[in-house]
């Protein structure tokens, strides 16, 4: 197994495995505090908005800090200031427009952690274990972020929202001790004497992701796929209580139906991913996680929706595997960093866009057509991808060879 095979890999996972269940857990707490102080749903919509949507208007500096500093320290340097911020919004419980700030600053911070995590994977496991790694990768964080509230649901009698706050932050405390033990990471640019400012690296990166055809393919396709299919968990309580009838465990059933998909998918790909071909993969995984909202769209029952969002949710295992084994495979040390950082930052911007987008098509049709449309765009986007992504990859060989 790998995790028993490569220590360094098992203190990341560890690590990170941590700090998103603490996340699950903060979110829960912050949104009750923030609905129980406010009275508005105007105010807990913009607290997720903070969370999820601006880091991402800075995911090219967030990358560019990855590949200019050793990502040891960078990934410990983000836990320690996440970890404190929760401390303060604990200890002060500002009122909502410094919370907001607060919030916005440790979403900050996990925007930089990301990217410097995923680009220590290609240091931490050989070449032909990444299926494996980002696989478990996935089945770790996922799995935390869905015990996350129900640990939340348990400690909430106990300790309250601030104790909860407080578990977050101690989370992040730990998950910097266990990230203490990996090697050192150093940055593929380190040693220059005289580096150019961040913005020329973030500059340079958003460059090389719209010069390399095969990057900016799987870039945009994610982007797509995300933009059309994002809508979901919103069309899925609807369709759930004004479509199907049916109660609020029902809409509690759909949305967790995807996370089991997500874990089912991770187990299979994390045994087996290394003999798939991961472009046939990631078009595997878009096409199934698109047409798996198509046919929710055409569901009858609480069961059958239930069945598809599940296999919608093993397809969206194998878009995410796939397009991290991809990128680190194709992208060299020294960019890796800021594109993943870019990529995470166009998925959170395709996300917004499909829940205002997404949101008004719901008030203007109904849950099924909402879900028939978005599961039909990104059937588009896969088929469009499928002509693309071969040619976006013989240019990228093309050019590596030696002229």
């Amino acid at each position: 197994m790998l995790l028993l095979r490569h220590r360094a890999f098992r203190s990341l996972w560890t690590a990170r495995a941590i700090s998103f269940a603490g996340d699950a857990l903060s979110l829960v707490a912050l949104m009750l505090h923030v609905a129980n102080t406010t009275g508005q749903a105007l105010a807990v919509s913009l607290l997720l908005l903070v969370g999820d949507f601006a880091p991402a208007l800075l995911s090219p500096l967030t990358g560019a800090i990855s590949d200019r500093f050793d990502l040891k320290r960078v990934m410990i340097t983000c836990e320690l200031l996440q970890g404190a911020l929760l401390v303060l919004i604990a200890l002060a419980m500002p009122p909502l427009p410094l919370l907001l700030a607060l919030v916005a600053a440790r979403a900050v911070a996990g925007q930089v952690f990301q990217p410097a995590s995923r680009s220590a994977v290609p240091a931490l496991v050989p070449s032909h274990d990444l299926e494996a790694a980002n696989s478990t990768l996935g089945f770790g964080t996922n799995g935390a972020e869905a015990l996350g509230p129900l640990i939340a649901a348990a400690l909430l009698p106990l300790v309250g929202i601030r104790g909860v706050l407080l578990v977050d932050a101690a989370s992040f405390f730990v998950s910097a001790v266990i990230l203490a033990t990996l090697p050192s990471l150093p940055s593929a640019s380190a040693g220059q004497e005289s580096p150019p400012s961040l913005l020329h690296d973030a500059k340079i990166g958003l460059g090389y992701i719209l010069s390399t055809p095969a990057v900016r393919v799987i870039a945009l396709s994610f982007f797509a796929v995300v933009a059309f299919n994002g809508v979901d968990d919103v069309a899925l309580v609807v369709l759930a209580k004004d479509t199907l009838r049916a109660g609020d465990s029902a809409v509690g059933l759909l949305l967790g139906a995807v996370g089991i998909g997500l874990l089912v998918g991770y187990v299979v790909l994390a045994h087996h991913g290394s003999r798939a071909s991961m472009v046939a993969l990631l078009l595997l995984g878009f096409a199934v996680s698109s047409v798996g909202n198509l046919f929710t769209g055409l569901a009858w029952a609480v069961s059958a929706a239930f069945a598809m969002q599940t296999v919608r949710g093993v397809g969206l295992a194998a878009m995410d595997v796939a397009t991290n084994t991809l990128l680190q495979r194709l992208v060299p040390p020294e960019l890796l960093g800021r594109v993943f950082g870019n990529l995470y930052g166009a998925i959170g911007v395709a996300a917004a866009l499909s829940y205002v987008g997404g949101g008004l098509l719901l008030d203007a049709t109904s849950a099924p057509v909402t879900l028939f449309i978005a599961g039909a765009g990104g059937t588009v986007a896969t088929l469009v991808t499928a002509f693309a992504l071969p040619a976006a990859l013989r240019k990228n060989t093309e050019a590596q060879r030696p002229s």
